[in-house]
């Protein structure tokens, strides 16, 4: 795969088809997903739309609800709103298909949305998965234990920029009966460090085969449903949903494979994303609403994409009125929620809760979304290895890949104290979350989420790695062209005599996100850190421990920016 076209991809894959929020180490799997993303870049340019061609979710009046009664409603229906009725989504809401050019399809949705039994009229959107390409390693789990080791891209982490689930473990490990709905591609649930954590329906698993035992109008909904698939075998085809379920609930304390979050946990297995990582809104409106009426305290949504939908919306208020905690992955655009919104992230409904992804180092990723209003607390989504189909592991990437850390600490919480509500278990881990420098103008609680402090209810302590804590401060002009050509190689060495710790100041930084970076070395040539992407002014590198800092400065070959403009260096 081209460079030019591995980037292309990456920046689609975002949140804007339905789909799933991560980057996995398949070419295949992440070339897929270019055709279900959004393209968002980080300028100011509005995302392309993505819904599938001639499908509309309609919602209905009251008075077209009573005639959706009895046989051949949907017959019925169609012949009323001249159109073809497919699909039931609710009781209110209908799916309707039909074919023509784009302005015949236009002019369909303005006469079904002036028809006299619809309330509403929506393009059936897309949404998929937000990853990005990555290594398999089946040894670091650094999202739950960070020791500064490096992951598996070689960055070396910072100790401790993790979820606290070490120490959160001796208060809580989890309980099976907290049910987490993964809504997603499926669950591999014959993996074997998630067999013994699959949600189970008791009425369709001792009923008939072929027989909707329960009433729910699904058969054979054992584990969970396949809305991509019109059936009960929700088994994940594509590898996504069962990376997430296994960072939120992979067995712990059986000594074999990985440990997710929590040890014990039911996990409610529902696909509506297809093996390509893709699916439609009025499938994620059912797969919400199944959560709810089957009894899911808390749905983890590493997914997005299309429009503002009011449809879905519905679906998510309905959850909140249910008191179902609803985590969401921010998106990977690397882009501010705060001014281009990311569906259903975005969603300003209480018990949305948005998720951004930071690295090993404590660093927003180059591809998180962010949102100091929007965007609620951050946690791992740098090469984070977890399972996957086949009793396999492997290492993705995204937003999607934080989404379950945050969806597991409200596992924890909610088996320490199962009188929690929804909303209380938000306000915790927002107000648990431990401060990170880099994070003050990037989230609304500052922090990564941690189990530790959400469970002991022990304030966590600042940042100790803050640089803007430096005492003093020295003006240092070093800046590239504006904007940078490509292929750009710039390097500045920086030497504070005496100084013990030294920290970088920019007064604009601006670069392609995740291929141009400006790359910080100490005095021994050791890499510290970096940043890439659209950063606010005054932003500021990591610590660098001694008295010298080296700065270096690459770019690829296309795409360039405004660059950057050092401003300072902080010392102490």
């Amino acid at each position: 795969m081209s460079k030019t076209f591995s980037r292309r991809v990456a920046r689609t894959a975002a949140c804007a088809v339905i789909g799933l929020c991560f980057v996995s180490a398949s070419v295949a799997m992440f070339a897929t997903n270019s055709a279900l993303a959004v393209s968002k870049s980080s300028s100011s340019s509005l995302p392309k739309i993505d819904a599938v061609p001639g499908e509309y979710v309609v919602e209905l009046r009251a008075s077209a609800v009573e005639q959706m009664k009895g046989a051949f409603a949907l017959e019925r229906l169609s012949m009323q709103l001249g159109v073809e009725v497919v699909d039931r989504v609710r009781s209110e809401m209908v799916l309707v298909r039909a074919a023509g050019e784009p302005a015949e399809m236009l002019r369909l949705q303005t006469r079904l949305q002036e028809h006299v039994l619809v309330e509403r009229v929506e393009p059936n959107y897309l949404y998929h998965t937000n990853r990005l390409p990555n290594d398999p390693d089946l040894g670091r789990l650094w999202g739950l234990r960070n020791v500064g080791a490096s992951d598996t891209d070689g960055q070396v982490g910072v100790a401790g920029i993790d979820v606290g689930a070490e120490r959160a473990w001796d208060i809580e490990t989890g309980k099976k009966s907290v049910v987490v709905a993964v809504i997603d591609t499926g669950i591999d649930f014959n993996h074997p460090d998630l067999k013994s954590q699959a949600w189970v329906n008791e009425a369709e698993l001792n009923g008939l085969p072929g027989i909707d035992d329960d009433g729910n109008g699904l058969i054979d909904d054992i584990y969970g449903y396949s809305f991509a698939g019109n059936k009960g075998d929700a088994t994940d085809d594509n590898g996504h949903g069962t990376h997430c379920a296994g960072t939120i609930g992979a067995k712990g304390d059986d000594g074999k494979g990985l440990v997710g979050v929590a040890w014990d946990v039911s996990m409610m297995a529902i696909k509506f994303l297809d093996k390509n990582g893709s699916g439609t809104l009025a499938n994620a409106i059912k797969s919400i609403d199944y959560a709810r009426t089957m009894g899911a305290h808390i749905m983890s949504n590493s997914w997005g994409g299309g429009g503002r939908s009011e449809l879905l919306l519905k679906a998510i208020e309905d959850a909140n009125a249910a008191g179902i905690l609803f985590v969401a992955a921010a998106g990977n655009d690397a882009n501010n929620n705060d001014a281009f919104a990311s569906f259903p992230a975005s969603y300003d409904v209480p018990n949305v809760l948005s998720v951004a992804a930071i690295s090993n180092t404590g660093a927003l990723a180059s591809f998180s979304n962010y949102g100091v209003k929007s965007v609620h607390v951050a946690a791992p989504g740098v090469n984070i290895v977890s399972t996957i189909p086949g009793g396999k592991y492997d290492s993705y990437s995204g937003t999607s890949m934080a989404t379950p850390h945050v969806s597991g600490i409200a596992a924890l919480l909610l088996s320490n104290n199962q009188a929690a509500t929804h909303v209380e278990m938000k306000q915790r881990i927002m107000e648990s979350s431990r401060p990170l420098y880099n994070l003050k103008t990037r989230v609304a609680s500052g922090g990564i989420a941690d189990a530790y402090y959400a469970l002991s209810g022990v304030t966590p302590p600042v940042d100790p790695n803050d640089p803007s804590l430096l005492p003093n401060s020295k003006p240092h002009k070093f800046s590239s062209a504006h904007p940078y050509k490509e292929n750009t190689r710039l390097e500045e060495r920086v030497h504070v005599p005496g100084a013990k710790r030294i920290a970088v100041r920019f007064s604009r930084f601006e670069t392609e996100p995740g291929y141009d970076t400006v790359t910080f070395f100490d005095g021994t040539g050791k890499q510290v850190s970096a940043l890439s992407g659209r950063q606010d002014p005054g932003v500021t590198s990591s610590l660098i421990q001694g008295d010298t800092v080296v700065i270096r400065f690459s770019s690829d070959e296309s795409i360039q920016a405004y660059g950057f403009d050092v401003e300072s260096i902080l010392y102490e």
